[in-house]
C-alpha cells in the first residue's frame, strides 16, 4: 500500500464460509472513497513439486489430498491423465462408475455450497446479526430446510463412500479403470432415494428464484460483469465428465472449442504479486481481456442445452431472463448451481438404470507408456486440468495443475472491487458491507486449498518494517 497516511486500509481476514484461507483488502483515499480492492489467497501448496519422482500410478491417491472438499474431482481428473499415459480407453462399466461417483460429488458439493455456505445470507439478509447469519441460525429458524440440505449432501457423500470406501479421499479410480463394481442392492438403494433428492432441489430452486425476483435490480447489479464463459460440452450439451473445452464470448458467440488435451495452446496463466493464486486467460486475447468465468454460471452459459428433461426446462427459464440468453448476473450463480444439482441427479438416475453400471469388466492395463497424460473434468467449481509428464519407467518428471478456482480469480477480484465501490461511501464501512464483499467470493464457491500450485517462479515480496510500523525496505522477486 502507498505510504500516504491519509489512505485507510480495511482488511477482511479471514473470509468466512468458504473452503481454505483468503482475505480481502480495501484501500480508501483521503475522502473515504474506494481506491482499490483485492482478493488474496494466502495459502500455498506445491503438489507439482513433491510428486516428482513418484510412480504416476500413485497420483490418483496422492492428488485427492490437495483438499478435503474436492478429493473426488482430483481423483477422477488424475485417473483420466493416467489412462492417457497407459494409452488405454476404459471399459464402459468403468467409465460409467467414474461418472456416477462424479455425480455424487456434484450433488454433495452443490448442496454444501447452497444450503450451508450461501443460504444464511439469502434467508437472513446481508445485514443480519452474524450471530444468527450462519448454519446454526439456519437450523434454528428453518429446521426443515436445513435437514433437507444435510440429507441431500449426505446422499451424495454416501454414493462416494459406497464406491470409494470413504466419503473423503476415496480410492476407486485407478489407471485404466476402477477397482470396485456396484452391487445390485446398492444400485437399487440409491435409485429409491433419487425422487426425494430431486424434490429437495426443486424446493431450493423455488427459494432462489423467489429471492432473485424479490431483490430485483439489486441482485442483477451485485458484482455483475460481462465476461466470456468456459466449460466442457459434448455435442453442444452440458458435460461434466468427458468433453471438449468451449469458450463462449459475452454475447454468446463461440470463440473457441477444442479437445481438452490441447489446453496449453489456448490457456496461459498470469501472476500478480498480491496472491498465490494465478490468473488463467485465453492466450489470443491476452490478460486481462482473455479472462473468463467457469463453474455453474460458466457452464450453463457455455453450453447450448442440457440433455436431461428437468434441468433443460430450468435452463430455458434461466435463459429467458435476458434478451440474448446469456446471464452475466453473478448472484444468479446460485440459480445455475441448483440447475446443475438437478442435472446431476437426473444423470445419476440414468447411470443407475444402465445395465453396464453393475458390470464386472472394470480395468484395462498396458505396459506401453506414453510420455505424458492429460485429464480434464468439470469440478463443481469449474474446469479442472491435470497434466503429467513421466519418464520411460513411469516416474513423474513434471506436473501441471490448473484448478477450477483459479479460472475465476480475475472475476472474484473485479467483483469484490465493484461491490466495495457500490456500497462504501465516505469511509463508512459496516459489517453488512463487508459481508457483501465476502458473498462475492461465496458466489464462486472457491476451494482455496486446491487453487495454488507451483509451476514457474511464484512472486515473492519481502518487507522490512521498523518498530513503529513504517516500511524501511521492500524487495520484489
Amino acid at each position: 500500500m502507498a505510504d500516504n497516511p491519509a489512505i485507510r486500509k480495511i482488511e477482511i481476514n479471514p473470509i468466512t464460509r468458504i473452503e481454505g484461507h483468503g482475505k480481502i483488502t480495501v484501500n480508501l483515499d483521503e475522502k473515504g472513497e474506494v481506491q482499490s480492492a483485492q482478493f488474496h489467497v494466502t495459502q500455498f501448496r506445491g503438489f507439482e513439486v513433491f510428486t516428482k519422482g513418484r510412480d504416476f500410478r500413485e497420483m490418483p491417491v496422492i492428488t485427492p489430498r490437495i483438499c478435503g472438499i474436492c478429493p473426488v474431482s482430483h481423483h477422477l481428473a488424475s485417473a483420466k491423465a493416467c489412462d492417457m499415459i497407459l494409452g488405454v480407453e476404459v471399459t464402459p462399466t468403468a467409465h460409467k462408475l467414474r461418472e456416477l461417483m462424479h455425480m455424487g460429488q456434484f450433488v454433495q458439493s452443490h448442496a454444501l455450497s447452497f444450503f450451508h455456505l450461501s443460504s444464511p445470507d439469502l434467508l437472513f439478509g446481508f445485514d443480519a446479526d452474524p450471530a444468527i447469519r450462519n448454519v446454526a441460525g439456519l437450523v434454528a429458524k428453518f429446521p426443515e430446510l436445513a435437514v433437507k440440505g444435510v440429507m441431500l449432501r449426505k446422499f451424495g457423500q454416501e454414493l462416494i463412500k459406497t464406491l470409494g470406501g470413504k466419503k473423503v479421499h476415496p480410492w476407486h479410480s485407478i489407471p485404466g479403470g476402477v477397482n470396485r463394481s456396484l452391487k445390485v442392492e446398492e444400485r437399487d438403494a440409491f435409485l429409491a432415494q433419487v425422487p426425494a433428492m430431486k424434490e429437495t432441489v426443486r424446493e431450493a430452486l423455488s427459494l432462489i428464484k423467489r429471492y432473485l425476483a424479490e431483490h430485483g435490480e439489486e441482485a442483477k447489479k451485485f458484482a455483475t460483469m460481462k465476461t466470456a464463459f468456459l466449460g466442457l460440452v459434448n455435442g453442444g450439451f452440458l458435460e461434466l465428465f468427458d468433453g471438449d473445452i468451449r469458450l463462449k464470448g459475452p454475447r454468446g458467440r463461440v470463440i473457441a472449442e477444442f479437445p481438452d488435451w490441447e489446453y496449453l495452446d489456448h490457456i496461459a496463466e498470469h501472476v500478480e504479486p498480491y496472491s498465490y493464486l494465478k490468473f488463467p486467460y485465453y492466450i489470443p486475447l491476452g490478460f486481462p481481456n482473455g479472462s473468463y468465468r467457469v463453474g455453474p454460471l460458466g457452464r450453463v452459459n457455455a453450453c447450448d442445452d442440457i440433455d436431461t428433461p428437468e434441468a433443460s426446462a430450468e435452463l430455458s427459464a434461466f435463459r429467458s431472463l435476458t434478451p440474448d440468453g446469456i446471464v452475466h448476473y453473478t448472484m444468479y450463480t446460485h440459480y445455475a448451481r441448483l440447475i446443475e444439482a438437478m442435472y446431476a441427479l437426473e444423470r445419476m438416475e440414468e447411470l443407475l438404470q444402465d445395465p453396464d453400471i453393475t458390470g464386472s469388466d472394470l480395468r484395462i492395463t498396458s505396459n506401453d507408456l506414453q510420455p505424458e497424460g492429460i485429464g480434464v473434468i468439470e469440478a463443481p467449481r469449474g474446469t479442472l486440468i491435470h497434466h503429467y509428464w513421466v519418464d520411460e519407467k513411469g516416474a513423474m518428471t513434471q506436473a501441471n495443475l490448473i484448478v477450477a478456482t483459479g479460472h475465476n480469480n480475475y472475476a472474484m477480484n473485479r467483483g469484490v472491487e465493484m461491490v466495495a465501490r457500490d456500497y462504501i461511501k465516505g469511509g463508512e464501512v459496516t459489517e453488512g458491507i463487508m459481508n457483501r464483499m465476502e458473498h462475492v467470493i461465496r458466489c464462486y464457491d472457491p476451494c482455496l486449498s486446491c487453487s495454488t500450485h507451483a509451476v514457474g517462479k511464484m512472486p515473492l515480496a519481502l518487507e522490512l518494517m521498523a518498530s513503529d510500523g513504517s516500511l524501511l525496505k521492500k524487495i520484489l522477486r
